[in-house]
């Protein structure tokens, strides 16, 4: 049996924190017997997680004994961890016991020195942030989890499951694992990433000496743009645009407007019964073949499989609806 220990940090997301426990707590090996010990550990005998306060059984020690220790995110991933947290996960780690984060929680570990030269994910709108604060881990924000063998990480909120079946694979197997999958209602492996959830170039709310043009390019997305046209939409010339968009988005001013069609396509996917071929019409890609390597290049899935998570079937015929 492998004991679990999750890391009860102050103001810790509680989806976050339940995730872990209620997977592995329920694991059963095929003679019966759990799979995991799970406890909950801090370094204060009470948090708050969100809207709760949970009581807290054991202290940081706990990490000594634990064959995994799970970190949940917490709902201002840029506050400080609590430095005892830091040192006892930083101690868990030299004596080579697993880590793993949940979400937002790849901030703890990157804040701990564990993730330096490795693999992560972490929620995607956290990506940016975690990037600027941790430039020296390699941040994939398009997967569900990432697995360095001794330290994992998993992407935002429904990651986390994810992230705990792929672990009970690890250490027991498919049919476990399965069996774990089928109790929590879930596949034990999901199509696709993290990239088919983020919300791409959607104009920040804050000012920006960019938005009449971002504003133009969500009306004329649709059409056969070239550079020299959004250029004159802008006022500015190709040189100019293409450096101010650099400068604020990181990307190139037509890199923006496919991520803007990509955008769009997704919300009609989501939202209508269109034909693929229809939709990549409307969103202004060349051809169906090409939207559909696009999409697929950028989103992870194809534009069909999208539409069956994201719009999925009509409520009457849902049983239980």
């Amino acid at each position: 049996m492998y004991t679990v220990v999750v890391v009860a940090l102050p103001d810790a997301i509680a989806f976050d924190l339940a995730t872990p426990i209620e997977t592995f707590g329920r694991v059963r090996l095929p003679d019966g017997r759990p799979g995991y010990r799970v406890l909950v550990a801090g370094h204060e005998p009470s948090v708050q997680a969100g809207p709760l306060r949970l009581q807290v059984d054991e202290g940081l020690d706990a990490l000594e004994r634990a064959d995994l220790v799970v970190v949940p995110g917490r709902n201002d991933p840029l506050r400080p961890s609590p430095p005892e947290v830091v040192a006892a996960l930083q101690a868990a780690a030299a004596r080579g016991t697993r880590i793993a984060s949940i979400c937002v929680g790849a901030f703890t570990l990157a804040e701990a020195g564990l993730l330096d030269g490795r693999d992560a994910t972490t929620h995607w709108r956290a990506a940016d942030a975690f990037a600027e604060r941790h430039p020296a881990v390699r941040l994939d924000p398009d997967v569900l989890y990432t697995d360095n063998g001794d330290v994992l990480t998993s992407a935002g909120a429904a990651s986390g499951l994810d992230l705990c079946l792929h672990i009970v694979e690890r250490d027991y197997g498919t049919a476990v694992a399965a069996d774990a999958a089928r109790l929590a209602v879930a596949p034990l492996h999901r199509p696709g990433g993290q990239a088919q959830y983020i919300v791409r170039n959607r104009p920040a709310a804050a000012p920006s000496p960019l938005a009449p043009v971002f504003s133009w390019i969500e009306s004329n997305a649709y059409r056969d743009l070239t550079l020299s046209e959004v250029a004159q939409a802008a006022g500015m010339s190709t040189r100019t645009l293409s450096r101010r968009f650099a400068q604020e988005t990181g990307q190139s001013p037509m890199q923006w407007v496919a991520g803007v069609r990509l955008r769009h396509a997704q919300e009609l996917l989501e939202s209508t019964d269109h034909t693929i071929d229809r939709i990549a019409a409307q969103t202004g890609f060349p051809s169906t073949s090409n939207f559909r390597a696009q999409f697929g290049q950028v989103v992870g899935v194809t534009p069909g499989a999208y539409r069956a998570v994201f719009r999925g079937a009509p409520a009457e015929g849902r049983r239980g609806a």
